[in-house]
Order: structure tokens, then sequence, then C-alpha cells
């Protein structure tokens, strides 16, 4: 089956039922004759609007914390469904008084900080933003609000970069902009930054520079673990592609950027030498240390069977080594080299599935990967209406545990179907990518007639390494046609 590529960008109505129902709020799917590109409103415009937006739609649904939820009665917060970290550690990470990140000792069993160094300094700059006089709750909501204009400029960063990562797809950005989580979740934590960065680092990939993406990804991982995880699907595309000079390129600048950024806070020396500073090691510490906590498939299966297991960083660990080989084999197996943000989503799916614990917010590291994996309004909100449930069941679990005697709110079995709901949602959207990749010719992307857009130097590249069988040809050049000049190449499907 051979399919084509034509210039100019995919409408999504045209391709998309879920998106051309929803179009007839606005008049309905575009027309043959629509004159396009020839408004001031381009594609990133329209959705960098809709991201602030909707953003701005999840600064209201905290008003009720911002009011006193979050100062006043301790169960408000989760009965309204507006709980933020942020405003909480302004005081319980020693901001409020002026202590330096990783250096000043915290009082309490803390000790330090437990954020990734370049997260710390997000929430450094914004405390020197924010006002040291007045009450301690006017400085806790003028933090929030600061800490809240920065993670905008993230969110509009995202938008953007998700947008221009498939170029004839721009309208993909929609998915983001409108994802109901992500507005939901945007300002429960600093998660936005390392998101910011990973995305800006798959869109240099996409462009074909290796070095800026990976000094980008290695940003992202000083900010927040799992863009490292990007490193992986990146090593085995590049070797079924033999594009070994360009991996290590994003290698070296992610390593780069990465000890740029730690080693100034990483190594300490007195008289004894150089060492590790204790503040640096406090945020690895305390993720190998931290025990089983909400939404992750450890703490269902605990409360399911009574079992502690005190093992489940063995366990974690290990399901996640079996399956990052899994999707190595899936991508060299594959009867096409899959695509970047494919395999992306897969191994952050995977960590998130496995891990100790699973923080509301983390829908956000999926979000933009879920959209450059499956641009597909119907399994997208599948997804993310699964995602939704979780946000509130976790909140009413908070708020029934936590309010004594009267118990409003979601008990135990109602929390654990809200944590199934959310994996099965997420292993759903998995189920749907791994069948993309194994028969291309469901893959909504390259229905088109693109190859791999946020593939960068992969893209129509031809295979060098292919298990069980010869490594493929380069995609033949369509015949042109008279009357036909839009057809610029074919691509042959296996």
């Amino acid at each position: 089956m051979t399919s084509v590529r034509q210039d100019g960008p995919v409408p999504p109505t045209r391709r998309d039922e879920v998106a051309a129902a929803g179009s007839e709020l606005i008049g309905g799917p575009i027309g043959r004759r629509a004159l396009l590109g020839t408004s001031w409103l381009t594609p990133v415009r329209v959705i960098v609007l809709v991201a602030l937006g909707m953003f701005a739609l999840g600064m209201v649904q905290k008003l009720p914390c911002y009011n006193g939820g979050w100062f006043f009665g301790a169960t408000s917060q989760y009965t309204h469904a507006c709980y933020s970290d942020i405003p909480h550690l302004y005081a319980g990470r020693g901001f409020a008084d002026g202590l330096i990140p990783y250096f000043d000792r915290l009082p309490g069993d803390m000790e330090y900080l437990e954020y990734p160094v370049l997260t710390g300094v997000f929430m450094e700059v914004a405390a020197w933003m924010t006002p040291h006089s007045g009450s301690i709750q006017d400085r806790e909501q003028i933090y929030w609000l600061v800490n809240a204009g920065m993670l905008m400029i993230c969110a509009a960063v995202i938008a953007v970069c998700v947008t221009r990562t498939h170029r004839r797809r721009p309208w993909d950005g929609l998915l983001v902009a409108l994802a109901p989580a992500f507005a939901l979740t945007a300002t429960i934590n600093w998660d936005l930054l390392a998101i910011a960065l990973t995305a800006a680092g798959m869109l240099m990939w996409s462009r074909s520079r290796p070095l800026a993406a990976g000094v980008l990804l290695g940003l992202a991982t000083a900010a927040k673990l799992y863009p490292v995880l990007l490193l992986g699907p990146l090593l085995v595309l590049c070797w079924r592609a033999g594009a070994w000079r360009a991996y290590g390129k994003a290698v070296a600048g992610a390593v780069a950027s990465w000890l740029v950024v730690n080693l100034p806070v990483m190594i300490t020396h007195d008289a004894a030498g150089f060492h590790i500073r204790e503040g640096w090691a406090k945020f690895y510490t305390f993720s190998q240390e931290r025990p089983i906590d909400f939404g992750s498939v450890w703490l269902l299966i605990s409360q399911r069977t009574g079992y502690s297991l005190e093992n489940a960083n063995t366990y974690a660990t290990l399901l996640m080594i079996l399956g990052c080989g899994a999707i190595g084999l899936l991508a060299l197996y594959a009867p096409r080299r899959p695509r970047f943000a494919q395999l992306a989503f897969l191994v952050v799916a995977l960590f998130i599935l496995t891990n100790k614990v699973y923080s509301p917010q983390y829908v956000l590291w999926l979000t933009p990967l879920a959209v450059l994996a499956r641009p597909r309004w119907r399994d997208f909100l599948v997804w993310q209406a699964c995602e939704v449930m979780y946000f509130l069941g976790i909140w009413m679990y908070l708020a029934y545990t936590g309010n004594g005697d009267k118990h409003q709110g979601l008990p135990t079995e109602g929390y654990q179907l809200a944590i199934a709901l959310h994996l099965l949602g997420t292993l759903y959207l998995c189920a749907v990518v791994v069948r993309d990749v194994l028969m291309p010719e469901r893959d909504v992307v390259r229905r088109d007639g693109d190859d791999d857009p946020s593939g960068g130097v992969l893209d129509r590249r031809p295979d060098v390494f292919v298990l069980g069988r010869a490594a493929h040809r380069p995609p033949r050049p369509a015949v042109q046609f008279e009357g036909a000049p839009q057809v610029r190449w074919g691509v042959v499907r296996d």
C-alpha cells in the first residue's frame, strides 16, 4: 500500500471524526475552498491563546483554596479539589525564612529540599520575587501567584513546541491546550519546568539539532528525573538507523548541561577533601527511601492484599528494566522503525505505571508525549477522562481520611477504583501506540505520508539493523503525475 504526502498542513477535521464533530461549535469542518494561511491567527498563536485560557481556568479552579482553603480547615482544600504544594512549601522548605536550598539545613525531618537543583532554583527565584513583608498567608498567596505566572510561561512554551514538532500537523497542539487534566494539575507543583525543557528538546531533535536537543534534555533532567529516559528510545532508534554520531552529540550535550547545573551544588570541600554535598543528594536518597504512596499500583496491591510490599523498590526496578527491554525489542523488530514520540511515550508511561507513587500532576509528563505519539481525539479524551477521575478521586479520598469521624468523601474502595481507572486509561493508550508501531498503516501521522516528523536525523533514514530480517531500503520517490504538482514524495509501506 502506498501513502502519498501532500504539501501544507493536514486539517484535523478531515482526518478525525471527533475533531470534525467538535468543529460544529464554530461552524463545522473546514471546506475545500477555504483560504488557509490568510489570517494573523496562525495555528501556533491560536493554540497558545487557548492554552493560556485553559491555564487561567485552572487557576480559577484553585480560588476556593486561594481564599482560605490552604490556610483554614485542612480538608477544604481536598473537598474543593484545589490543593497545591506551592503555598505550603513556601514556609515548609524555608523560603519564607530566606534559607538557601541544598546549603541550609531545614528544621524538622526533611533536613534539605527534596527537589532536583534546577527546580530548586526555580522555587528560589519565585521566592526572591515574593515580598518579605506582610502575614505569612499573604506571602504564600503571592508566592503561588508568582509561581503560577512563571509556570504559565512554561505552558506556553510547551504549546509552541508541541505545535511545531509535527510541522504538517500543527493543530494537534490543541490536544495539549484543551487537555482538562493539564489545566487542573498545572499549578499543583513545579513539573511544567521540566516538561517545557523536554518539549523544547524534542523540537530541537525534530529539527536535526541533536546537540541542542541533548542540552535541553540535560537541563530537563536537572529539573526532574524522568526526561533522561528519552535517551533510551533515541539509543535504539539510532542503533536501528545507524545514526551514532547524532546520538553521541545528544548524550554529550545532556551530560554537559546536567553537570553545569549540578556541579556547583553537588561538590563541596572541607578539611577532609572533596565529597558529595548532603543537601544535593537529598532528592536521590528521598526517592530511594520513599515508601509506596498514593496512586501507585503497589498501593493498590498492598491495600487489596494486606501485604506491606517492603521490596517495592526492587519490584519496580525489575519491572522497569524488563519493560525497557521489551520496548527496545519492539523498536528493533517492528516492521517499520517506530517514531521517536511513540517510544518516548511508552518509556515514560512505563516509568509512571511501575513507580512507587503517582502524584496527580504526573499526568503532565505524558500529555505532550501522548499528543505526539497518538494525535487522535477519541483515544486522547478517553485517557484524559480516566485521569480527571483520578484527580477527583485522590482529593475526595484525602477528604474522607482527614475528616475524622465525619467520613465525607471517597472511601478506600472508591479510591482504589480511581487508581484502577488511571492505570487502565494509561495502559489503553499504551496498547494503541504499540498497535500503531506493529501496524504502521494504523498510525494517523504516517497515514498522510509522513515518516517520523519528530525524528530529525532519523526521518526517512534507511535502517541498518533490524531484528530477524534484512534492513529496509529508503522509501521510494513517488511518481509525479501531470496535474498533481502538490505531490512531493510517497512512502511505500511494508
